[in-house]
């Protein structure tokens, strides 16, 4: 059989009647597309590996498109309701610390505890007036913005059971103890000029 062009060296030329032959069946043997080949069957076993290790899918795992996936498990927010991120903006109604730990509280799920349970000192807090710069919060937790609120003399206590919100005083030596920390820290940075 002349051809036009001259084969290329590296093929193998095999008329039709080859394929149904044993020397065919020799050939397609050796040739690596074999699924016995030693590099194809090394090919399937690492193929194999990275599929199962890129899977790696859990119970609560749901595909949701070819290439995205979601856990179908509560997201952190979710279970600590507290620790949602907020990014308030407060109006300019709210005048107080209390009004304002109200409005935080508001779609939290978290309620104030009533004035009967809360203690003076809390109460007097709730007095006071809202700080200019307490009128923008966030990006922070609710825990964060409510314990930003108070500020470090009082901390949040927490009742989870019946989702209450108060705030306690804390004992005055911490409070000394941080106002101190926080001269020395002034002291270093004077000295350091």
């Amino acid at each position: 059989m002349d051809y036009p062009f001259p084969p290329p060296e590296h093929t193998v030329m095999m008329p039709a009647r080859l394929y149904q032959t044993i020397e065919a069946d020799f050939i397609m043997r050796r040739s690596i597309f074999h699924p016995t080949h030693p590099v194809s069957a090394t090919a399937i076993c690492v193929a194999g590996i990275c599929l199962a290790a890129s899977v790696n899918l859990q119970a609560s795992d749901i595909q949701t498109g070819r290439y995205s996936m979601f856990s179908a498990a509560p997201t952190k927010a979710q279970a600590e309701l507290l620790e949602t991120t907020v990014t308030v903006q407060l109006p300019s109604r709210i005048r107080t610390i209390g009004e304002a730990v109200r409005y935080l509280l508001q779609r939290s799920g978290y309620r104030l505890a009533t004035i009967e349970s809360t203690g003076p000192d809390t109460l007097a807090l709730f007095a006071l007036p809202l700080p200019a710069v307490h009128r923008h919060l966030g990006p922070m937790s609710l825990r964060a913005a409510l314990e930003t609120l108070a500020g470090p003399a009082f901390h949040l206590v927490q009742d989870p059971v019946h989702r209450l919100i108060t705030f306690a005083r804390c004992v005055p030596e911490q409070v000394a103890v941080h106002e101190t920390v926080s001269k020395a820290d002034a002291e270093v940075m004077q000295d350091d000029d």
